[in-house]
């Protein structure tokens, strides 16, 4: 019985095909498929259609944000099943020459910059951070502003300090007239797309920055740009903020758009804290990620 279930069911081959080579009658495999299904051998089930611009409509009202894009979820390519919707999202947002687009860092927004941005020509894009000593691809901050103007038909901004200096070299690095020039653009920001880090149990040591200190937060929920937040959307303050060379949460916040583009479950908390904390205010997910949001949502309800 096992046996004619698996070749039905998972090898796909129908009930002649399955009696032929058997060398039984197809009213035998049909009477054992029947039982297979009676003794919950095999299980059919029926899943209710997820329509993602009514995952979306519900993220909007239940976390409070302002546009949020669901796409179809795409195991093979979930990131890059975002740039879509994110494109949407950026060419609807009024941008126009001169406006200014602040870029994060991480392996979901260097995957959406390989999928192509819209054409928003003028546009000015900026790091929202200082650069990182890691050599992996999802760190480097200045190559994604300058992939994202080249696509965007704008003007790339570099910011040659480090993200993380000391406090004495900090002022040094914020005296530079380039450096000063480019930081200024963060007053000015229209749109920024940032990525929503996992808290550090759950990241894996290479897609890191963590400082030891980072590393040992309690009950911290994942970041935005290196801002960390609990489940409730409370900061949590690290030794080391005050010396970052990034964009502030105040600066995130005064955005017209700051979009969080996150894929996978296990960011669930991380995207509910993000927007609790209002350092985002909207959402670019795929359709398993916002179920998984608005299934904790409804069990902390």
């Amino acid at each position: 019985m096992h046996m004619v279930a698996k070749m039905h069911y998972e090898s796909d081959l129908p009930q002649v095909q399955i009696a032929k080579q058997l060398g039984v009658s197809t009213a035998t495999i049909s009477r054992l498929l029947q039982r297979a299904r009676s003794e919950g051998i095999v299980r059919i089930e029926v899943r209710d259609l997820v329509v993602p611009d009514a995952l979306g409509a519900q993220l909007e009202r239940q976390l409070g944000l302002r546009r949020v894009a669901v796409s179809e979820s795409a195991p093979s390519g979930v990131a890059m099943a975002l740039a879509g919707p994110l494109g949407t999202m950026l060419k609807t947002a009024n941008m126009a020459p001169g406006s200014v687009l602040a870029l994060g860092w991480g392996r979901t927004i260097r995957a959406v910059l390989e999928a192509g941005l819209p054409q928003i020509p003028g546009v000015m894009v900026v790091p929202a951070t200082g650069g990182m000593s890691q050599h992996q691809a999802h760190f480097q901050i200045n190559e994604f502003a300058r992939i994202a103007a080249e696509q965007m038909g704008g003007t790339a901004n570099f910011l040659h300090a480090p993200v993380l200096p000391s406090a004495e070299s900090r002022a040094m690095f914020l005296s530079d007239p380039t450096i000063l020039q480019t930081v200024a653009l963060w007053d000015r920001i229209d749109v920024a797309v940032v990525g929503v880090g996992l808290p550090h149990s759950l990241n894996p040591p290479e897609a890191s920055v963590a400082t030891p200190d980072e590393q040992k937060m309690l009950n911290c929920a994942g970041d935005v740009v290196r801002h960390y937040f609990d489940a409730q959307g409370n900061p949590i303050d690290w030794d080391g903020a005050d010396r970052l060379i990034a964009v502030s949460q105040s600066q995130l916040q005064k955005a017209r758009l700051c979009i969080g583009v996150a894929a996978g479950e296990a960011k669930a908390p991380s995207i509910i804290g993000a927007a609790r904390a209002n350092l985002i205010n909207a959402l670019v997910t795929d359709s398993n990620t916002a179920q998984a949001v608005l299934r904790l949502l409804s069990g902390a309800a």
